[in-house]
């Protein structure tokens, strides 16, 4: 999967705030995301975080 820095997902399972949308914040091994409802943020392993991805919602521009 291809993921890049702001980028914002979706995830299949909800915060316990209740939002599903998440940015990344840092990409390799580990992913680390922020919640886009509360501002909680979470660092997980990239195949963890890769499963759990449903889809990408805005991909950041390079420039």
């Amino acid at each position: 999967m291809d993921l890049h820095l702001h980028d914002r997902v979706e995830l299949k399972k909800a915060h316990p705030c209740g939002s599903t949308q998440w940015e990344i914040l840092r990409v390799g091994m580990d992913i680390r995301l922020r919640c886009l409802g509360c501002g909680h943020e979470l660092l997980v392993p990239r195949s963890k975080a890769e499963k759990s991805i449903r889809k990408i919602l805005t991909k950041e521009e390079s420039v």
